[in-house]
């Protein structure tokens, strides 16, 4: 049963704890054991988190039973009577949304094979919340795409716009045309012919098609038509090509009775601020936020989508900064309660009156709370992992050092808890992407990690998203090379702050991360004891030659490209006469982002040649390993190898 708890004491106690110890944490007692590996393979207790637009329901993507379920919820009642969906295998999940408040539609993905090459699908599916009946929207459409979402009613109506293809064939059906979709019935109606070359389409908050990007992969060129809100004909306004790296402005939201529009856009600094601009003319009418040394993450809008109420950056000091007074005041309100954690609200009821709030720190993956602003009732909804609790856990911060050639890299450190940070067993752990960065927030691989006893360091090399134009541009041309190097860089820089010990480094990511796992080994042969790759990809041009079948697929090939001059000399699968360390590779077998070939591959390749290597092949898990049972496969793989040739406690080891 889910019951609605009052906040008390329980709030109060982890921030208190999150609050101590400012400095390097002491040695826990010896009294205290480390958490066992199923507490950090257990799912969260829900993601992606929507409140009803009545702000009385809940709907989300919820562990049930170790595996993932959209879950639509009466908030206060039995968990019993919740409507659960189970969606095919090999389909994600990419997004919720409510749809009034009986219906949810959900956004899915999966990859099919059609005429011989891989596409990647998407579609839409509507659950009722009353019935627990599903509905397949659009699904009679024969091309790749069909989930556009560009607008959702808020006045009770059930019908959404939506833009899809019909065909993968190069005709006018291969452009997607808008249609007006019922997600009780998933009847349809077209909104908005398909155009020649026009691969996307946007609504205003009135449910207005306003404009529309064309494309053409030959040439990566783009452009936008924008159609003023009384005018009946669209009119060019913006070009750019993309591979060169010129980009639109694309409205996220249209202010009323003009041709002005709000968009993000790169500021002086290169990074990206939320300007107003005339649409017809291109003019800067004004900056409407720009957040000092920081990058926009994402926007929140009001329900209806009329209103910018604020933005989320990755400052750790200042996730969030609302535009809208009364949201400002919840949000102080809210911070005030748990002044030593970050407060984030995650979600919001039609008038702003309900709120879903998470409270937590890096070293703990945080509480679930159901705010009523009318009575400043806060509410615990659950535990976001329950094996763990409120416990803090090993201590994360912000560090910074130099890369070889001066370029100042962050990256987030984990301290182990139950130990001095001193000569520490020690683990770089590369995100993925590569356009991605790792943040100050909970990450259940670098906690399991230092639960075990290992300093954890995850550096945002050059090439991460997050620090501006510049710094992603600086990883052009570099991949395998400097990107590479920043990483090694932050061992050196490690161990010459007596953190980390010199011959007790290990190397472990995912996906790209993955990828940099096996070349840091072969790159780095004498810096690192062992690597784990979790996902990762062994042949670059493999990988950039396999990408499923795209509308955008030259463009993507292109960034590729501009990362490394040559493929072959930067992929892992022919350097391993270099690789001395032995290396774990686990891949799931589901994966539709890596192919699960790129492990059997490397792990073939290092066999033949002789070279200590393990390989894990979990069957059902896909990506992002979001079933349970592939978590505690993952992490317990993880923690074995590691036993076997980088132990933490430094026993067995014939080179200490």
């Amino acid at each position: 049963m889910w019951r609605l708890l009052v906040l008390t004491g329980l709030l109060a106690s982890m921030m208190s704890t999150v609050a101590a110890e400012p400095g390097p944490p002491a040695p826990a007692p010896a009294a205290t054991a480390p958490l066992p590996t199923q507490a950090f393979a257990g799912l969260p207790f829900v993601e992606g988190a929507q409140l009803s637009p009545d702000g009385k329901h809940l709907a989300g993507l919820f562990a049930v039973g170790g595996e993932q379920r959209i879950v639509m919820h009466e908030i206060g009642s039995d968990f019993r009577t919740a409507v659960m969906v189970k969606l095919p295998e090999e389909t994600e999940v990419r997004w919720l949304r409510w749809v009034g408040n009986d219906n949810v539609i959900a956004g899915v993905t999966a990859m099919q094979m059609v005429t011989g090459d891989r596409w990647y699908i998407s579609r839409l599916v509507a659950i009722s919340r009353t019935t627990g009946r599903a509905t397949k929207l659009l699904w009679e459409l024969n091309g790749q795409n069909a989930a556009d979402l560009l607008w959702i009613p808020t006045d009770g109506s059930t019908e959404i716009l939506v833009a899809g293809q019909d065909s993968i064939y190069s005709s006018l059906e291969f452009w997607p045309a808008v249609y007006r979709v019922d997600v009780t019935t998933g009847r349809k109606r077209l909104e908005t012919k398909a155009r020649e070359g026009v691969s996307d389409w946007g609504a205003d908050h009135l449910g207005h098609v306003r404009y529309g990007i064309h494309y053409r992969d030959e040439t990566t060129k783009a452009a936008l038509l924008y159609r003023p809100v009384a005018g009946d004909g669209f009119q060019w306004v913006d070009r750019a090509r993309l591979r060169d790296e010129e980009e639109l402005v694309v409205p996220f939201l249209f202010v009323p009775g003009g041709d002005n529009g709000f968009a993000v856009t790169d500021g002086e600094d290169g990074r990206s601020v939320v300007t107003e601009v005339d649409l017809v003319t291109g003019r800067h009418v004004r900056t409407v936020y720009a957040a000092k040394g920081a990058s926009i993450e994402r926007l929140a809008l009001s329900v209806d989508g009329s209103k910018l109420l604020g933005v989320y950056t990755n400052d750790p000091a200042r996730p969030v900064h609302w535009l809208d007074p009364v949201m400002a005041a919840h949000q102080q309100e809210l911070d005030g309660r748990a002044p030593m954690a970050v407060v984030r609200i995650e979600s919001y009821s039609q008038d702003l009156a309900k709120m879903l709030v998470r409270v937590s720190t890096p070293e703990n993956p945080g509480l679930l709370f159901y705010y009523d602003t009318a009575s400043g009732h806060l509410a615990k909804l659950a535990e976001m992992n329950e094996a763990i609790g409120s416990k803090r856990l090993s201590r994360a911060k912000m560090v910074q050092y130099k890369a070889r050639d001066g370029l100042a890299i962050e990256g987030v450190l984990t301290l182990p808890r139950h130990r001095t940070a001193k000569a520490l067993p020690f683990i770089v752990m590369p995100h993925g992407g590569p356009w991605a960065h790792d943040a100050l927030d909970y990450d259940y691989w670098a906690q399991f990690l230092a639960e075990r006893g290992y300093g954890v360091l995850q550096p945002n090399f050059r090439g991460s998203t997050g620090y501006g134009a510049a710094f992603e541009r600086a990883g052009q041309g570099q991949l395998g090379f400097a990107m590479q190097d920043d990483v090694s860089d932050g061992v050196e820089w490690a161990v010459k702050e007596g953190i980390a010990d010199p011959k007790r480094v290990c190397i472990v990511g995912g996906s790209y991360g993955g990828y940099a796992a096996m070349w840091g080994i072969a790159k780095d042969p004498d810096l690192y004891r062992c690597a784990i790759s979790i996902a990762g990809v062994a042949n670059l041009r493999r990988e950039v030659n396999d990408f499923a079948r795209s509308t955008r697929g030259r463009l993507y090939r292109g960034q590729w490209e501009k990362m490394t001059p040559d493929f072959a000399a930067v992929s892992p699968i022919n350097a391993i006469v270099r690789i001395k360390a032995p290396l774990l590779l686990i891949h799931g077998r589901k994966d539709v982002t890596v192919d699960h070939v790129q492990s059997v591959k490397m792990h073939a390749a290092m066999t033949k040649a002789g070279k200590a290597v393990e390989f894990v092949s979990v069957p059902l898990a896909d990506h992002y390993f979001s079933r349970e049972a592939d978590r505690m496969t993952l992490l317990t793989a993880m923690e074995n190898f590691l036993q076997k040739y980088n132990p933490p406690d430094g026993k067995d080891n014939p080179s200490d």
